[in-house]
């Protein structure tokens, strides 16, 4: 299993490609101009088909759109986040953007410990709300992609409206009692390892 990540987005959204069997792959997060991400399928010849999203706001979604009708890929939300995917102002886009909102209409809810599976892949879906009321961190062999519930030594964000510190509280406990270590690539910032922020990360202690 291969991973590219990719900043997208007026954001620097972290956006991450997995390759999950020969010339096949899947998209976590695409939050802006994805003709980057674009380019590069192109020309490694990967054919992408599966975005699986951590939750709906619009640095986390916002080229999503433009990459399902160009590649036909099968859009993934939580579905207590679906409802973001159509809405300029609960996405936070028009709050915060000053690019164009391109509403997602075409997609598959998803719900808690659930399974997507794609090529030789399987992703587990961990409800962990705090951030959004459906935030999910995607799981595959030792590997967490954890949107923007886990940072390295940081959480993300509850004063947004859907936020909760209390659910956050409780993600991060869901988090830290997970059996093994994974390598955690996050919404925004450096990858880190899930055993390093159960030693050091303050939400975890």
């Amino acid at each position: 299993m291969r991973i590219k990540t990719f900043q997208l987005g007026e954001l620097n959204s972290n956006c991450y490609l997995v390759e999950t069997a020969p010339a096949r792959c899947i998209a976590i997060d695409i939050g802006g101009s994805p003709r980057v991400l674009l380019e590069y399928m192109r020309m490694q010849k990967l054919r992408l088909t599966k975005i699986l999203l951590t939750h709906g706001h619009f640095d986390h979604i916002g080229g999503a759109e433009e990459v399902r009708a160009a590649t036909g890929a099968e859009i993934y939300v939580h579905e207590s986040d679906a409802y973001m995917l159509t809405s300029s102002s609960a996405s936070l886009h028009s709050s915060i953007s000053i690019m164009p909102f391109r509403a997602i209409t075409d997609y598959t809810v998803v719900r808690g410990d659930c399974c997507i599976n794609d090529g030789d892949c399987s992703f587990r879906v961990l409800h962990t709300p705090g951030h959004t009321h459906g935030s999910v961190c995607y799981i595959t062999g030792d590997v967490m992609f954890s949107g923007d519930t886990l940072f390295c030594c940081s959480v993300g964000r509850t004063d947004f409206p859907g936020g909760d510190a209390h659910y956050m509280q409780n993600s991060m406990k869901l988090l830290k009692e997970l059996e093994g270590d994974y390598k955690v690539y996050p919404g925004h910032g450096e990858t880190t390892t899930l055993e390093y922020e159960r030693q050091n990360n303050p939400f975890m202690r």
